[in-house]
């Protein structure tokens, strides 16, 4: 029996669902989500082995104009997973227009990558709207399968693994067959306390904020973790850390139950925040914090 292995890149512009179906997909769950924009700054991959197929995941930041270094470093993994792809995953949902503001429908139709087009949140949709849209993204995407599915209530999420699989190409895994991610544990420490900022505060501060993890020390029975937050000015320190403390101590506590949940072991987490101003936009402070 032959087997299959292929790099499957998750395209599409933010809030379409791109993590959630990433998530379920690999059973895990390696991306974090919200509702906000930009949830995804990184390109994370979660790998499914199944016994003649692997497949490598990768969920990417939704596809925007930048507006500073950031998003142009989150671009750049956009770009690179443009290219890389053994196929492409492109994920749109029932609401989303489908004018094309970026020109990635183009840049994606013009690589040559064998596609799959994913219309997910069809549970807040009727069979007449599905249909309309699909019939849009078949003009878009001619030639191109258009599966309509829900991530978050599994519907259709095991055709869509069957169109993956049945495009893979032939050859040898590229991972062992127990690994699940290519991300160390700070990471998801770090996306983790990044997900409940999102969470936890509203407007510019989310997108102001990045996570370092300055010590994580593994211990037989428990974790030690310190984390540093990083904002670009005095007002969003004051915001963070909240009257007494209290919002960065339900930041905290939320964090460390995720943790404990994820890693499934006691953890023991410091939280700390400091300003570092216009880190956005400084190419030194990004490649500290894993930007290209």
């Amino acid at each position: 029996m032959s087997h299959r292995s292929g790099f499957v890149n998750i395209l599409g512009n933010p809030n379409v669902g791109k993590s959630t179906i990433m998530n379920a997909l690999v059973g895990e769950k390696l991306s974090i989500i919200t509702s906000k924009a930009q949830t995804t700054r990184h390109r994370i991959m979660g790998i499914v082995n199944g016994d003649d197929f692997q497949i490598v995941y990768s969920d990417t930041p939704g596809i925007l104009k930048p507006k500073y270094k950031l998003q142009e470093s989150m671009m750049t993994f956009v770009n690179i997973a443009l290219s890389d792809a053994d196929i492409i995953l492109y994920v749109t949902d029932i609401t989303e227009k489908t004018a094309d503001e970026t020109g990635y429908t183009v840049k994606i139709k013009e690589s040559g990558v064998p596609l799959i087009v994913a219309i997910n949140k069809i549970d807040l949709s009727s069979q007449q709207d599905l249909e309309q849209k699909a019939e849009l993204w078949e003009k878009i995407f001619p030639g191109a399968p258009i599966i309509p599915v829900s991530a978050l209530e599994g519907f259709n999420l095991d055709i869509l693994l069957c169109a993956i699989v049945s495009k893979l190409p032939e050859g040898a895994p590229y991972f062992p067959k127990d690994q699940l991610t290519d991300k160390y544990e700070r990471f998801f420490a770090s996306e983790i306390i990044r997900e409940k900022i999102l969470l936890n505060y509203q407007k510019e501060i989310p997108y102001s904020a990045e996570v370092e993890i300055e010590s994580f020390r593994d211990e037989e029975k428990i974790i030690r973790i310190r984390a540093l937050i990083h904002v670009i000015r005095e007002t969003q320190k004051g915001i963070i850390i909240g009257h007494k403390g209290e919002k960065l101590k339900k930041t905290a506590t939320e964090a460390r139950i995720d943790m404990e949940d994820f890693f499934g072991k006691k953890v023991f987490l410091e939280m700390y925040v400091k300003v570092t101003k216009d880190w956005r936009d400084k190419p030194t402070e990004l490649k500290r914090f894993g930007y290209r």
